[in-house]
């Protein structure tokens, strides 16, 4: 099973605090043990060092353990090392053993209780054996050799102490951290709750431009609310841009469409000699032509930028196929092109050339009786293809909307068009990076320039 995101939040934190204390845990547990050794050791130490200087004053010149030069036999036993032990300060299970030469062999004597296991030949040093400290030294001017074990049970014992305090509070620690991070996790998530909640209202009403709660710029959620909110008011623009898109397609669709029906009727209506069927069909080839326009039209605005082509489009070769076709279209327009250099782009070459032809009988539909001049250069590498009319120009206002798809001024309304010529131009300049500028006011002609971006 999965868990949720709150809970491996918790979960995360109790583990990451659990992990804290036991590093620190074992950090005071050596830390604690090292000092207590220390201090077991110093104690011993001192322990051993007074017993050494009674013992060493006792066997001075001589001892029972056959040193050399002992005079009058002196011997000390069991019970004498017992009394050195008692006598030597602060003691806590101090055990004494003396070992030497005695007419040749190794001789040892000890208090009763002194541990076994430890070498009788040990060199000297401090070292441990199970619960006990055991200091091996030579007493001065003999060759008898001390041991003291110091009983080092409390070291132990403070040990274990830890060790089952440690056992006792981490598991308690680990709950404690879960508690709180399951706390603190629900009040972090909360926001996100929040703005699920709002996300899921607003997929189930469509109201993509409703305000997302916590949206802002004061920590990550926040930022993140603002990017959603943000992407969903791109959306809705999108969504209004295409239903505005749809209406005006099928407006423009129904009128030809209609126009047809009622031609096809009426010729079929009754019978009509050779001549008037003649002109129904040229009618009907008119609209259907219309169709077909507005049809490739659509096609080209829709067009899958991952089926554009890449090949090299020669810009002076499409201006001057435009520039032709616009004086056979119109003969009576000036159409004139300027293109002293050749210019290549990369690009899809039917969809460059029906953009350039687009802003070349926009000039001469919506400006009869004007000059229109189609310039081609390359500036800043970058290719420009400006079509620049002498016409009345147009106000700031429909200047602003022009490039909208159907978009059509009132007096512009009465022509052929369908509102998609600028339109596709620049899609045409988005698809190959470029952009469409519009430049014109009243009484003071009209530019559109394309700017592509040329091979370096």
């Amino acid at each position: 099973m999965r868990l949720t995101l709150r809970a491996r939040l918790a979960l995360f934190s109790a583990l990451a605090t659990a992990l804290a204390v036991v590093l620190v845990a074992a950090g005071l547990y050596f830390a604690v043990s090292g000092l207590l050794w220390r201090s077991q050791v110093q104690q011993a130490l001192s322990a051993a060092g007074a017993v050494q200087t009674r013992l060493e004053a006792m066997l001075r010149g001589g001892g029972p353990l056959g040193l050399e030069g002992w005079p009058g036999g002196v011997v000390i036993d069991e019970n004498d090392l017992e009394r050195v032990a008692d006598d030597s300060g602060p003691r806590s299970g101090l055990e004494l053993r003396l070992v030497g030469v005695q007419d040749g062999q190794l001789a040892q004597l000890s208090t009763p209780r002194f541990p076994a296991g430890i070498p009788a030949e040990q060199r000297g040093g401090v070292y441990q054996k199970d619960e006990q400290v055991v200091i091996v030294r030579p007493l001065r001017g003999t060759q008898t050799v001390l041991t003291v074990a110091s009983d080092a049970r409390a070291l132990g014992a403070a040990r274990r102490a830890f060790g089952q305090a440690l056992l006792l509070l981490l598991p308690l620690a680990l709950l404690l951290t879960l508690a709180i991070g399951w706390i603190v996790a629900g009040r972090l998530l909360r926001p996100v709750r929040d703005l699920e909640g709002a996300a899921r209202a607003i997929g189930s009403g469509g109201d993509l431009r409703r305000p997302l709660p916590g949206a802002g710029d004061r920590d990550e959620l926040a930022r993140l609310a603002g990017t959603l909110q943000t992407s969903f008011h791109t959306l809705a623009d999108a969504r209004d841009r295409e239903q505005a898109f749809l209406r005006a397609a099928a407006h423009d669709l129904r009128s030809p469409l209609a126009a047809l029906t009622a031609r096809v009727d009426g010729a079929l209506a009754r019978d009509r000699d050779a001549e008037r069927y003649r002109d129904d069909l040229r009618e009907i080839g008119t609209d259907i032509t219309r169709l077909s326009q507005l049809a490739n039209h659509l096609l080209l605005l829709a067009r899958d930028p991952a089926a554009l082509g890449h090949a090299p489009v020669p810009l002076r070769d499409l201006a001057a196929d435009a520039v032709d076709r616009a004086r056979e279209f119109a003969p009576e327009a000036d159409v004139d092109l300027d293109a002293p250099q050749a210019v290549t782009v990369p690009g899809d070459r039917v969809l460059l050339g029906q953009a350039i032809w687009n802003l070349t009988m926009n000039a001469v539909r919506h400006a009869p009786g004007a000059t229109v001049t189609v310039r081609v250069d390359c500036v800043s590498g970058h290719a420009r293809v400006t079509v620049h009319d002498d016409g009345p120009g147009v106000s700031g206002d429909v200047l602003a909307r022009l490039g909208e798809a159907f978009y059509r001024p009132d007096e512009s309304r009465s022509g052929d068009g369908h509102g998609l010529g600028l339109a596709l131009a620049r899609r045409a300049a988005e698809l190959h990076g470029g952009t469409l500028t519009l430049e014109s006011a009243p009484g003071q002609s009209f530019t559109a320039t394309l700017n592509l971006p040329a091979p370096s």
